[in-house]
């Protein structure tokens, strides 16, 4: 298979990255305009989104891992942790701080894992603190101060259930990328993630089973909203985004992803008619100033 160009891989960062960050907005539509069940939701998105990425693998790349990867005992246990508290763990709390806030909120403090990866370093004595750890934790901090609080010292401009879940999604996002290391050395990323995927949502549908919606009550702008974040929103950014490593280096894939809190933003902001103030704004600069800066450095 030929290697793709820099160009393709420029257009597949950008557009894997967006379609993540926009597939939150619509879901926060979801939520809010059709009362969809937040449960349901992370269930159906997990299961159909992890059987296509397994198709994708089956017909495009190296089929025997599909199914290789639960031939090792010890893998396949790794594989069910990732999946309960790395990918469940993700997906759900991140969707719930939606539904209880807004997509930009919920992404923009999904992206305090980089932070958290460090001060866990940092506690397993993993690591040294440096300048720009102390940098990067500061425009952290003082992203989340005037994105929660719009640089009043009195009131929360956030539900509270938000910025919790908001948090927790940040937690779990910081286990994911820890804990996958190690299972991704050892097989295809579309491979750990649509197993993944697959044992998250199917251990939700014992709570909210995907069958349990009413169908005939949605309207087919609703079911366009659900297929673009199950299909686009999940599955394609995902894909796009990991196809663009064949021909961009980590540094500059993680650099454009950055483009998914502020595609949340702007949408939440023009297409949803949310508010938000001028201290907002600058905690927003504050948190994609911090990606910025870890996406520029020499080491990971």
């Amino acid at each position: 298979m030929n290697k793709p160009s820099r160009k393709t891989g420029l257009f597949l960062v950008i557009t894997g990255a967006t379609l993540w960050g926009v597939g939150g907005t619509v879901a926060q539509k979801l939520f809010q305009g059709y009362a969809i069940n937040v449960n349901w939701l992370v269930t159906t998105r997990l299961l159909i989104a992890g059987i296509l990425l397994l198709t994708v693998q089956f017909i495009g790349k190296d089929r025997s891992q599909v199914f290789g990867v639960w031939k090792n005992k010890g893998i396949a246990v790794q594989l069910i942790i990732f999946g309960l508290l790395g990918m469940l763990g993700v997906q759900y709390t991140y969707m719930a701080s939606i539904n209880y806030g807004n997509a930009a909120v919920a992404t923009l403090l999904q992206y305090l894992a980089p932070v958290m990866i460090i001060i866990y370093l940092l506690l397993r004595r993993q690591t040294v603190l440096t300048r720009q750890d102390l940098i990067t934790v500061f425009l952290a901090l003082s992203g989340c101060f005037f994105l929660l609080t719009n640089g009043s010292f009195s009131e929360l401009n956030v539900p509270t259930s938000s910025i919790v879940w908001g948090v927790l999604s940040g937690v779990a996002l910081a286990f994911y990328t820890l804990y996958a290391v190690p299972l991704t050395k050892k097989y295809d990323s579309i491979v750990i993630v649509g197993w993944a995927m697959i044992i998250g949502g199917f251990t939700l549908s014992f709570i909210h089973p995907p069958w349990q919606l009413d169908f005939a009550g949605l309207t087919i702008e609703a079911y366009l909203y659900l297929v673009f974040v199950i299909i686009f929103g999940t599955m394609i950014a995902f894909w796009f985004y990991i196809e663009s490593l064949q021909s961009l280096s980590p540094k500059e894939t993680s650099l454009l992803g950055s483009l998914e809190p502020m595609s949340a933003v702007l949408t939440t902001v023009f297409w949803l008619k949310q508010p938000f103030g001028l201290f907002q704004w600058l905690g927003t600069a504050c948190i994609i100033g911090m990606i910025f800066l870890l996406s520029l450095q020499k080491k990971s």
